[in-house]
């Protein structure tokens, strides 16, 4: 028994025959939406309750969501177009009058089968599409749904808020993933120390801590690569943690280059920060650099050779 059957049961147990053809139609599209209602109530309460994972509870009441609309669609269709025999030709008229009339949600239905085929982004992942950044909490035929981080918010962290997308941006839009391929993102963390500050021992505290923070992360993250290079042309010599050095006006600037979970930057930041604080605590000859004014007498301070101008 296909759909097409299921819509004749329901028209013969309805006594039709006594009302007009449109309010015929009409009682029996409301019987097969109720019965529809009743099927997901159904399937929700006996299946659906029992399963504990909220992610594959999650994916499969959508699945139940999308075949119910399907078959809801091709019911009611066919109770409405009942001469048009070809599903062919009943899908091309349908097909023809919603591109003029739902034009944008056309557009963001495909969005959502290219979402669901292509995957630039899944269930979890953090992305960013346009000027909203945020993690992807649900899918639907045509919005997604992102909980937004950043903003007014450093560090990336939720806002709290709840950000919905029409599909169509997908077509629009740059999307950035933070997490599909490679699933880790490099950051950095720089500090300033003063030109008088023993450099090279602040670079030696700094490596330490870094890697202390970025423990394990190369080797996970050298897999990772080595996976997401057999579908992205991604390559990277060395995954290593890093300390870069860089003379500025005010001192001499240490950036640590890191791996971290796209999540855990802040987290990350956090700790690094906290331990540099409390390492050069302990050394008399390291210290903090910061933006000053100073003023310069060159008869003064100035080269010999430069004084005997005057100036």
């Amino acid at each position: 028994m296909n759909v097409f059957d299921t819509a004749k049961d329901i028209r013969n147990t309805i006594d039709l025959g006594s009302l007009p053809d449109v309010y015929s139609r009409l009682l029996m599209t409301g019987a097969i939406i109720v019965v529809l209602i009743g099927i997901r109530f159904l399937y929700n309460s006996l299946i659906i309750r029992k399963i504990k994972n909220i992610k594959t509870k999650y994916h499969w009441r959508k699945a139940g969501d999308y075949v119910l609309f399907f078959a809801g669609l091709l019911l009611i269709g066919r109770t409405w177009f009942v001469a048009v025999q070809s599903l062919a030709t009943f899908v091309g008229i349908i097909t023809a009058g919603l591109t003029i009339a739902l034009r944008e949600l056309l557009i963001d239905l495909a969005g959502w089968l290219f979402i669901l085929t292509r995957r630039p982004f899944s269930l979890g992942d953090r992305i960013e599409i346009g000027d909203v950044k945020g993690d992807v909490i649900d899918i639907r035929a045509f919005k997604f749904t992102l909980l937004e981080v950043g903003n007014w918010v450093d560090g990336e962290q939720s806002t709290g808020r709840i950000v919905h997308v029409p599909n169509r941006d997908i077509f629009r839009k740059r999307i950035y993933n933070y997490t599909i391929g490679f699933r880790f993102i490099w950051n950095e963390v720089s500090i300033v120390i003063t030109y008088e500050s023993n450099y090279e021992k602040a670079k030696k505290i700094v490596e330490g801590i870094v890697e202390k923070h970025s423990a394990n992360l190369p080797e996970k993250a050298e897999q990772k690569v080595i996976e997401a290079a057999q579908k992205f042309l991604i390559y990277y010599s060395s995954l290593t943690p890093i300390v870069y050095t860089r003379i500025i006006d005010y001192g001499v600037k240490l950036t640590m280059r890191y791996i971290c979970s796209p999540k855990m930057r802040r987290v990350t930041e956090h700790r690094i920060y906290e331990d540099v604080i409390k390492a050069f605590a302990k050394e008399d000859d390291i210290d903090f650099a910061y933006p000053t004014y100073r003023i310069f007498k060159n008869p003064e301070e100035g080269k010999e050779g430069l004084r005997k101008g005057g100036t």
